[in-house]
């Protein structure tokens, strides 16, 4: 009777909850649907096989996660419920939402990216460069960062159609769409390239910490996680010039914004934290204990419809 009245509990409070984030923790195989104006946990779920990459639809109420040691892709909704669950590749990992409800998916050891239909069934399947990682989409064109290649693959949305390769940064990670352009964050590089993304130009690289991972953008400004480091850097993403690096914790790896645009929140593998920073005065807001190796890899936060 405990458990169901908690249960009842926690699904009362998700819905309450306009601005809502769903944090993988790939060491403790847990997702934490965590309330983004208080701070609270609304629910933790249990997800198999190491859980980290993750895109929140908000408008249809779904998130999915994707778990790195099998591949598996389970659909939750707001409550945390696991509501549909579908085997992938063990190399699915980089995950993106499509326009129409679907999801793009890359495929980190057999070099690919398929699209997905609002029902999860395949609509196109094209190569990729070696070990794609991140994917992002803004319903027009999708991109790949390719990893192993030092590039990043842009791609008709629609059709799956090659635009452009564009050279970056060493071992490029994770990719955004913002202010009509493309930013990558280079691993090995210690950069973000900007691409143009309808010409497949490179516009120019900002100067990050050690080992950059995760890319948001909020209050006009850039944040980048920036892993051996500790820290997040922050750009301005007209002038390229860095503004600020952050100690926020051990090993920042996701990063999103809030869902108003007043900051971003960061996930930590090593600190066990989510934080909460001010996109306006750069202070740490607000900071919650998670599960062991939060990782947070994609757009996982959103505001209800």
């Amino acid at each position: 009777m405990i458990r169901i009245l908690a249960a009842l509990l926690a699904c009362a409070a998700a819905a309450q909850a306009d601005d809502l984030g769903f944090v993988t923790s790939q060491i403790a195989g847990r997702v934490s649907i965590v309330d983004l104006e208080s701070g609270a946990v609304l629910a933790e779920t249990p997800v198999g096989g190491a859980p980290a990459p993750v895109a929140y639809d908000p408008r249809r109420g779904r998130a999915f996660v994707i778990s790195a040691e099998t591949g598996r892709l389970s659909v939750m909704d707001e409550a945390g419920r696991v509501i549909r669950s579908k085997p992938l590749p063990e190399g699915a990992f980089g995950i993106a939402l499509a326009p129409d409800g679907g999801l793009f998916v890359a495929d980190w050891y057999k070099d690919r990216l398929t699209r997905l239909d609002a029902g999860l069934d395949p609509v196109w399947q094209v190569p990729t460069g070696r070990a794609p990682a991140g994917v992002a989409s803004d319903g027009v064109l999708v991109a790949t960062a390719d990893r192993d290649d030092d590039q990043v693959s842009i791609r008709d949305a629609r059709t799956g159609a090659l635009r452009a390769r564009v050279a970056v940064g060493k071992h490029p990670y994770a990719l955004a769409f913002h202010d009509g352009r493309l930013w990558s964050t280079d691993v090995k590089g210690d950069t973000v390239s900007v691409i143009a993304p309808g010409t497949g130009r490179l516009l120019g690289q900002v100067p990050t910490g050690s080992h950059p991972y995760g890319i948001a953008f909020a209050g006009g400004r850039g944040f980048v996680t920036d892993q051996y480091a500790g820290t997040v850097t922050v750009f301005d993403p007209q002038s390229l010039d860095v503004l600020d690096r952050i100690e926020t914790g051990d090993y920042p790896e996701g990063v999103a914004a809030l869902p108003d645009g007043s900051g971003v929140v960061v996930a930590h593998w090593d600190s066990n934290t989510l934080v909460w920073i001010d996109a306006a005065s750069l202070a740490v807001t607000r900071r919650i204990d998670l599960p062991d190796g939060p990782r947070a890899f994609g757009q996982f936060t959103g505001r209800q419809e």
